[in-house]
């Protein structure tokens, strides 16, 4: 069942495809154990974002993941923020966001640009040669967003978890124990299988024009330099084209995997 966007998605769908990043804020990403952590939602671009305040229509699964297993994340209805998670033991919490199906109508220009900006070279070479790049695209899209938190110290033993969403990127070392200078190797899957060839991107709060971006290999992997201070947000998107005679013309998955990138930041 497609659920039709509401509000805040709405408004910013429809707007120039630059700010159509989602992801999940952590009002602390490294707090002390036992304290409670809001989790704010944000749409816009290079980390700057509007508020999505709690929808229980738009919300298909939103947890927390920890070495006392998983939970909801609770919250409620038309808040920002969006949910509240504890800290409850130290070690990382992964939390996830995947929500319901929403629609948006896109003008011929600004899908074109969406498929230049998301790498989506395959759909574009498509539309192409059926001769289709002046016609805009009913896309029915997905957000799957996790954040990684850290309660205590971090330790190489620590790692993400794969939380089970559509279209996911997982941390393969823990970001927050990294040297000042080093290398993060990030996997994207789709439904549980490795993605080869999709665009991954990372930017950092503190100078998102300094982007960083990579194709996946054959086994979905990618590898970002990560430095010291600031937010990282690291994102991927995945386009099909749906059946002929389906309402929309394409589905697409937003995946996105936000953390701080050393202690106490």
């Amino acid at each position: 069942m497609v659920f039709a966007a509401t509000g805040v998605l709405v408004s910013l769908a429809g707007m120039s495809l630059s700010a159509h990043d989602m992801w999940i804020e952590p009002a602390r990403f490294t707090p002390n154990v036992g304290d409670v952590v809001a989790l704010r939602l944000r749409v816009g671009e290079a980390l700057l974002g509007d508020p999505i305040a709690r929808d229980a229509r738009l919300v298909r699964e939103f947890v927390v993941e920890d070495t006392d297993g998983r939970r909801p994340v609770v919250g409620r209805d038309g808040s920002d923020p969006a949910g509240l998670v504890r800290a409850a033991s130290p070690g990382l919490l992964v939390v996830g966001y995947h929500s319901t199906p929403s629609v948006v109508d896109l003008t011929a220009d600004k899908f074109n640009q969406y498929l230049r900006e998301e790498g989506l070279d395959a759909i574009a070479a498509d539309r192409a040669t059926r001769r289709t790049t002046d016609r805009g695209a009913r896309d029915t899209f997905i957000r799957c967003a996790k954040a990684l938190v850290l309660a205590g110290a971090p330790t190489t033993a620590q790692a993400d978890r794969v939380l089970g969403l559509p279209l996911e990127l997982v941390a393969e070392r823990n970001p927050y124990a990294l040297g000042a200078s080093s290398d993060l190797p990030v996997r994207l899957t789709y439904e549980g299988r490795p993605m080869a060839g999709v665009l991954v991107v990372a930017l950092n709060k503190l100078n998102p024009a300094e982007r960083q971006s990579a194709r996946t290999d054959r086994e979905g992997r990618v590898r970002f330099r990560i430095v010291a201070g600031g937010t990282w947000l690291i994102k991927a998107v995945h386009l099909m084209p749906d059946a002929a005679g389906s309402d929309t013309a394409f589905t697409s998955y937003w995946a996105s995997l936000t953390f701080g990138s050393n202690p106490r930041t």
